[in-house]
C-alpha cells in the first residue's frame, strides 16, 4: 500500500504502473526467474528510494506497481529497474541469457502510467478548473479538509 513520502520540503505520492516486455518478447519468466525479480527488485529497493508495491510477471513481460520520490522520472525509474534487473538475472539465472541469444534480457521498450491515489483525471481536472470559485469551494471544504488532515507535514 502507498504512503506519503516525508522529504525535507515535500511530501508526495507518486505512484506508477510500468511494464517491461522481454527482448523478443521471449518467454523466460519461471518460477525460479520470477523468485529472483522479486530479490533483486527487494535490493533496488534498499538501495534507492524505489518502493515496489506490486510485482506480476507474465511469462514475456512484467507489471509492477511503483512508488518513488519526486527526484527521479518514470524513464530514469524504468531505466534503474531494466539495468539492474538484467545484470542480475544474467548472474544468477544464466539459462536465460542462452533463452536469449546472449543478447539484452528487456526489450527497448516499456510502458508507463500515473496511478492517482486521490482520484482520476475527471475529478482532478474538475478541481483545477474551479479553483477560485467560491460556491465551487463551499462545495468541497469537507473532502479539502480531510485531504489536509491526512497530510501530515
Amino acid at each position: 500500500m502507498s504512503t506519503f513520502i516525508h522529504k525535507s520540503h515535500n511530501v508526495s505520492v507518486l505512484m506508477y504502473h510500468i511494464v517491461c516486455p522481454t527482448k523478443y518478447r521471449k518467454a523466460v519468466f519461471t518460477e525460479e526467474v520470477d523468485t529472483e525479480l522479486k530479490n533483486i527488485c527487494i535490493d533496488i529497493s534498499n538501495r534507492y528510494e524505489i518502493i515496489f508495491i506490486e510485482i506480476v510477471a507474465d511469462k514475456d513481460h512484467v507489471h509492477f506497481l511503483i512508488q518513488s520520490v519526486p527526484m527521479y522520472s518514470p524513464k530514469k525509474i524504468v531505466q534503474i529497474i531494466k539495468s539492474i534487473s538484467a545484470r542480475e538475472i544474467f548472474k544468477r539465472c544464466p539459462e536465460v541469457k542462452k533463452q536469449l541469444w546472449g543478447g539484452p534480457f528487456w526489450s527497448d521498450g516499456y510502458f508507463v502510467s500515473t496511478v492517482g491515489k486521490h482520484g482520476d483525471e475527471e475529478m482532478i481536472k474538475k478541481y483545477v478548473k474551479n479553483q477560485g470559485n467560491d460556491d465551487y469551494k463551499q462545495f468541497h471544504k469537507q473532502s479539502v479538509e480531510k485531504s489536509e488532515q491526512l497530510m501530515v507535514w
